[in-house]
């Protein structure tokens, strides 16, 4: 019995792009400098490599996740002779948001390639959205910065604007809503973080992880520039074999491939392929 599969053989139609590490601040730094100073502020020191850890979610999720970890729940214990309880968490998100507002006034300029992302998708018709773990009040500066150097974005998500967030696809999906995607195998999710990655690919999107500009490698553009060519190689081999394993459909360096990827994910839809 013949049984008709419908299958979208239309256009790219968005790109829904995360922020920190994705399309600004190069190294994903502003959220790791303000945990690190959050969990200083508390008496109890964590690394680099534990603040990223959980990047990706909401920031409340973040330091609910930071504090289970075994070795900070532990020097946490011996500090402080008492877990963290809601109220603590919640004194310690308060405190959280001035030094993230701080950390972003630092870190607000947007990744080489973002301006010719946005040329490319006008000249293509296709819309550009945003979404992150930063809440509302987080990114209250940051747009208007972005709006300065060019970027203006038509659809903003927080993960405080929807039920969850990643690996929850809702962001992604109000992404498409405010943009009018017709059906979601015509948008494209770009982050740098696999619980991103999972977020795209749960919204039933296509999905392009950035190795190099954010998370994985976490240096800024200067200390990324300043790597000899091995060095580079070295921390961008790591970052691509980690992130293809979080299922995305693309790996590259950061949003300057992305037209690219563009281009080709046009082809395979027009052969009526679905990601």
């Amino acid at each position: 019995m013949y049984t008709y599969q419908r299958r979208y053989a239309g256009p790219v139609q968005a790109v829904i792009l995360d922020l920190a590490g994705t399309c600004v601040d190069f190294g994903s730094l502003a959220p790791i400098q303000a945990f690190q100073a959050l969990f200083a502020a508390e008496g109890v020191a964590i690394t680099q490599a534990e603040a990223r850890a959980p990047m990706g979610k909401e920031k409340r999720e973040h330091i609910e996740a930071l504090l289970a970890m075994p070795r900070i729940a532990e020097a946490w214990l011996s500090h402080k002779g008492t877990v963290a309880f809601k109220d603590k968490v919640d004194q310690m998100y308060r405190d959280f948001v001035q030094f993230q507002l701080a950390a972003i006034r630092e870190n607000n300029c947007v990744i080489p390639g973002l301006n010719e992302l946005v040329s490319y998708c006008d000249e293509e018709n296709i819309d550009i959205g945003v979404n992150t773990g930063y809440s509302r009040e987080m990114i209250a500066e940051l747009m208007p910065a972005l709006a300065e150097q060019g970027f203006k974005p038509l659809s903003v998500v927080c993960a405080t604007d929807v039920p969850a967030g990643r690996p929850f696809p809702w962001m992604a999906l109000k992404n498409a809503k405010d943009l009018a995607a017709s059906c979601v195998q015509a948008c494209v999710k770009v982050d740098d973080t696999a619980v991103g990655i999972e977020e795209g690919l749960n919204a039933g999107m296509w999905t392009v992880a950035v190795a190099v500009s954010g998370n994985q490698v976490g240096l800024s553009y200067e200390d990324w520039m300043a790597l000899s060519d091995a060095e580079q190689d070295v921390k961008r081999i790591v970052a691509h074999q980690t992130l293809s394993q979080s299922g995305a459909h693309y790996v590259i360096d950061s949003i300057a491939e992305l037209p690219e990827v563009l281009e080709e994910i046009g082809f395979r839809l027009a052969g009526a392929e679905q990601p």
